[in-house]
C-alpha cells in the first residue's frame, strides 16, 4: 500500500494525507492507497499550495514506512538519529 506524505508549510513537520483529504502528523491516520488511485490522490495533494510542501508517495506496511526507502521515512517520522551538536561554552 501507499500513502501520501509532505511537509507542513507552517512549521516543516512531516504530515500524511488522510481519507478525509486533511493532513495529520500521525502515520496511522494516513489514507492507504493502491497503485491505481495513488496518482490521482497525489495530484490533488499537489494542488494544496497553502498547506503541504512537496507531497509524494511512500510505501506503507501496517503502521510503519516500508519499501526500499523505509529507513529514510522512519527518520523523517521520528526525527534526528543523533543527539544535539551544540556544546556548552
Amino acid at each position: 500500500m501507499k500513502a501520501i506524505t509532505a511537509n507542513r508549510l507552517t512549521d516543516g513537520r512531516v504530515i500524511y494525507r488522510t481519507v478525509e483529504g486533511q493532513w495529520s502528523t500521525d502515520l496511522a491516520e494516513a489514507e492507504r492507497l493502491d497503485s491505481e488511485e495513488a496518482d490521482a490522490r497525489l495530484a490533488e495533494a499537489e494542488g494544496e499550495f497553502g498547506v503541504a510542501v512537496g507531497p509524494y508517495l511512500i510505501e506503507v506496511e501496517d503502521d510503519r514506512p516500508g519499501g526500499q526507502k523505509w529507513r529514510r521515512e522512519t527518520i523523517r517520522l521520528t526525527g534526528p538519529t543523533t543527539g544535539s551538536t551544540h556544546r556548552a561554552a
